[in-house]
């Protein structure tokens, strides 16, 4: 189904210079990616404006969606297996559902590819800990959503913390809340499975933003319950079926970060409406509201001594323009050019995914759980820089 990919040109290590921006990436990177699901659009689309990545394969253990959304996109489509082999695939973005991330992460790693895994990046400390461990024996850089971090809102708030916008910081609230997947999203199942539910699913755009402005996290107490509401699909071609409820459906949780600050999370499936979805840090000259980590250019406002009693919008002042799904990938691929790690590291996501999981394995009567990884907060991105070039 699938014959390798001509090699590009500009594959072998070639790179150019211009006098404003420096050393720029000409190579091409060819990428392949495995799972045509929804997101797989998204990270088609932006992959479609890069000149430094061209995707040259599509695969799906689904082969008729992997074929209908290659004829779609003017793509080739493969077999996961012929994906894996083709000598024009330099990095794989799994974009597989969670429970399938470690496996085909690995296999891609086998196979000698870099691999971008959309979150979360396992199921399992000891699973994520082995796939890092298997990258480097490998000589590959494993990268991981959320890349959202990297756009120009959390960068920009991120920027305003470091410069000391609101002084020291000493405490976050994060607070995010849905009445379930299953009222909009056509195959929802799997978010009801382990590897999903609030925590697994959107958590990570809420650690990763607290991580990456406040630093690693050292301690986590969290308790977790789950609902006993059917959830039924209400659109597609399930639209009435009753889904299978397997993992935490509410969870609340108190992060203590190496720097002394606390943040406090809520991430729920039970919350039908609220009026206090929030991303806020807390500091010794003022408060920093943070945009929607789910998003890469929505702005942030600051409230402190300079903005006369009330909350001021942030003017961008860092992060990639125009970012989307895949930037992470698009800036990994620079980073190996330059031998350094990405800034959506597999460092990071797996720090993360500790977290995570800690708040979702969390008991009536646990105390705090102490993590066993940490992570650098990554470089900031310049304000409009290009994540070739950086």
């Amino acid at each position: 189904m699938c014959d390798d990919p001509p090699t590009p040109a500009s594959r072998v290590d070639a790179r150019g210079r211009d006098d404003k921006n420096g050393e720029i990436m000409t190579e091409i990177v060819g990428v392949g990616i495995i799972g045509a699901g929804a997101i797989s659009g998204q990270y088609l689309d932006f992959f479609a404006g890069q000149p430094s990545v061209r995707v040259v394969a599509l695969a799906d253990a689904d082969v008729d969606r992997a074929l209908a959304t290659a004829a779609a996109r003017g793509l080739r489509a493969c077999s996961v297996a012929e994906l894996l082999d083709a000598v024009g695939v330099d990095m794989v973005v799994n974009l597989t559902p969670p429970a399938a991330h470690v496996a085909v992460s690995q296999a891609a790693i086998a196979a000698g590819k870099h691999v971008y895994s959309e979150k979360p990046l396992a199921l399992s400390l000891d699973e994520g800990r082995a796939l890092l461990a298997r990258a480097e024996r490998a000589g590959v850089e494993v990268g991981c959503a959320p890349d959202t971090f990297l756009g120009t809102g959390l960068q920009t708030t991120a920027r305003a913390l470091r410069v000391g916008m609101i002084g020291t910081p000493v405490a976050a609230m994060a607070a995010w809340g849905g009445p379930g997947p299953e009222l909009w999203h056509p195959d929802p199942q799997f978010f009801y499975l382990p590897g999903g539910g609030p925590v697994l699913d959107m958590g990570p755009y809420y650690v990763t933003a607290l991580v990456t402005h406040l630093g690693p996290v050292t301690t986590v107490t969290a308790r977790t319950m789950t609902g006993d509401r059917p959830r039924v699909v209400g659109s597609g071609p399930r639209a009435g079926s009753v889904l299978r409820v397997e993992t935490a459906t509410h969870a609340s949780a108190l992060l203590e970060h190496a720097s002394g600050a606390l943040s406090t999370v809520t991430l729920s499936f039970e919350t039908w409406a609220s009026g206090n979805q929030l991303l806020e840090i807390y500091g010794t000259g003022g408060t920093l509201q943070l945009p929607d980590p789910n998003h890469f250019s929505l702005r942030g406002s600051v409230f402190n001594a300079d903005s006369l009693g009330r909350f001021v919008e942030l003017v961008d002042g860092g992060g990639f323009v125009g970012a989307g799904r895949g930037v992470g990938a698009v800036e990994m691929a620079r980073s190996v050019a330059l031998g350094r790690r990405p800034r959506a590291s597999g460092a990071l996501a797996l720090h993360v995914t500790e977290v995570l999981l800690a708040i979702n394995g969390a008991r009536s009567g646990d105390g705090p759980v102490r993590m066993t990884t940490g992570a650098d907060r990554p470089d900031l991105v310049p304000w409009g820089a290009d994540p070739a070039r950086v």
